[in-house]
This record gives C-alpha cells, structure tokens and sequence, in this order.
C-alpha cells in the first residue's frame, strides 16, 4: 500500500493590536486553508473565549469522525449489496477539562440515520457500521471510544 500524506495551514487572525499580551488581550479567530479549496473559518470553542460563529478544533474533530464513518460506509453497502438512498448523522462529543487546563475528548457518537432500499437487509445495514468503523481512518486514528447509534429506514416502494 501507499502512504498518503495531507497538508494544510492555519493562520491566525486573532492579533487585536497587542498581540499575545494577555489572555483576554488576543481573539482565537484564525484560517484552515488546504490549496485548491475553501478555507474554514475557526476559532476556540466560546467557553475559551472564542467566537461562536466560526468552527472549533473538536467540532471538526466529531465532523471528521462522522464524514469518515459516512464515507466507509457507504463503501461498505456497496461491497455487501444493499442499496443506501439517504444518510444522516448527528454526531456528539464530551471534552473532560482537567485541572492544569489540558483536556481531551472522552468519547464521540455517531448517530446515523441510513434508508435503504431492501427491507430484507436491514439488520446487514446496521451491522454494517461495526464494520465501517473499523475501516474508518479517522476512528482509527483517535485515542478515545467512538459510539454508533444507528437506525436505519427502509423508503417504500414507489
């Protein structure tokens, strides 16, 4: 197999005229670019004074568990032959804070809303998801457990 390499920068917008003088002094606000596509605008999460119109590192952090888990699995219905017509997930977290200011995501759950076509696959479109997280970069990559709480819908026949 090949290895894949990604790359992006982040640049800081925050400098308010003092710079890093003091911690209420400078805003969280900064740029994710990757070349070729549409930055993100980011931020802290407001509870660490940042803006709450712009995207925090852990949000992104639960959005790429949930695209990469989405992702797998819809590769998966296709190797295992049913039919997904719509995907959706909500996609939770919990941040524990610790008492010298560290913290870490404790855990994620996906809770992914798949309809498919087959009525007679519905407990191999639920299984599926063991099976995609397994195969999902992201989950595989994280230092805490990611939950699935799945349910799947079968749409009627036409």
């Amino acid at each position: 197999m090949s290895d894949h390499s990604y790359e992006v920068s982040v640049h800081w917008t925050g400098d308010r005229g003092t710079g890093t003088s003091g911690y209420r002094d400078y805003g969280r606000d900064h740029d994710v670019r990757a070349a070729g596509k549409h930055g993100i605008e980011g931020s802290a999460d407001p509870t660490f004074r940042g803006d709450r119109d712009r995207w925090n590192p852990e949000e992104l952090v639960v959005a790429s568990l949930a695209q990469c888990h989405m992702l797998s699995y819809l590769h998966v219905a296709v190797t295992e032959g049913f039919t997904v017509v719509d995907y959706e997930d909500r996609a939770t977290a919990s941040l524990n804070l610790n008492r010298d200011g560290s913290g870490e995501l404790t855990e994620a759950t996906l809770h992914p809303v798949v309809t498919i076509l087959e009525a007679d696959r519905v407990a191999d479109a639920e299984a599926a998801h063991a099976t995609a997280n397994s195969l999902c970069f992201i989950a595989r990559s994280v230092a805490f457990p990611v939950h699935h709480v799945p349910h799947t819908k079968v749409r009627a026949a036409d």
